[in-house]
């Protein structure tokens, strides 16, 4: 009597399509987001038409790397708690790199200090 319950291991799996569906739409990280919005508008492409994405492409925030199926759902977007966060965020100080992070790690460049005369 007792024991492991049969059902266990399908419980487990009975989730995996979240993480499946996280990866359909991939953003971009801080760094690459701040990067492009620091480019002048002149350098910025304009949207190009894609059946792919949601509203062919054509509606999209820049800070949140998001796109939506039409322009009211987008403006309702702006309004959000998350969005403001994100525009507050990217108007701050440059997000930090994996380059910061592997320095802060110690993986960087080594610090052998001057070359000595030999």
């Amino acid at each position: 009597m007792g024991g492991k319950c049969p059902h266990r291991k399908v419980k487990k799996r009975r989730f995996s399509h979240k993480s499946a569906r996280r990866t359909k739409f991939e953003l971009k990280g801080d760094d690459a987001v701040y990067d492009h919005l620091k480019k002048p508008d002149s350098e910025k492409p304009a949207l190009p038409i894609d059946e792919d994405l949601p509203g062919m492409g054509q509606y999209y925030c820049p800070h949140c790397d998001r796109y939506f199926a039409n322009i009211s759902v987008r403006d309702d977007h702006f309004k959000t708690k998350w969005h403001k966060k994100r525009v507050k965020m990217m108007l701050g100080p440059k997000p930090h790199t994996q380059l910061d992070a592997d320095l802060a790690a110690g993986m960087g460049m080594p610090d052998n200090g001057p070359k000595l005369m030999s």
